[in-house]
């Protein structure tokens, strides 16, 4: 469970940090058109911070954390989202400062989005795994004994 809250508050770290960037860079180079860099900020609070706080708490009510499974899903995860924040930030500030960018850049941020889909996966077969079947309104005290 630590290891998800130790991600969150990096997270949260890099996600003002990268909003302070997006904001001085723009700044300092009067730049006052579309970049990526607006999102790079959005994208660390939400894909990095809430969602490892709300992975904190399945761990607390479905001990996620013990399985190898978890262990997957969480080096994966933060792969995806790390390659895709580097590509979305480097191709920002390219835009802010003029200069082109490679078409390459795309096609590795895809990747990213592509790892971050296979670590949700991976947390969802978990969840699968771990979470009680449901029972059904017929069985009462199954019900109650779930909750």
């Amino acid at each position: 469970m630590r290891r998800s809250l130790h991600a969150a508050h990096v997270y949260m770290i890099l996600g003002v940090i990268s909003g302070l960037y997006y904001r001085e860079l723009t700044k300092a180079h009067h730049f006052e058109g579309e970049t990526q860099l607006s999102v790079v900020h959005t994208h660390l609070l939400a894909l990095g911070m809430l969602v490892f706080l709300i992975v904190l708490a399945l761990d607390k009510l479905f001990r996620l954390s013990g399985s190898r499974h978890f262990t997957a899903f969480f080096w994966t995860y933060n792969a995806g989202l790390a390659l895709t924040v580097l590509t979305m930030t480097y191709r920002g500030t390219m835009t802010v400062l003029g200069h082109s960018v490679p078409e390459a850049v795309s096609g590795i941020a895809g990747l990213g989005h592509i790892v971050i889909t296979v670590g949700l996966v991976l947390l969802f077969t978990l969840l699968g795994k771990r979470v009680p079947a449901t029972h059904t309104a017929a069985d009462p005290e199954a019900v109650a004994e779930s909750v």
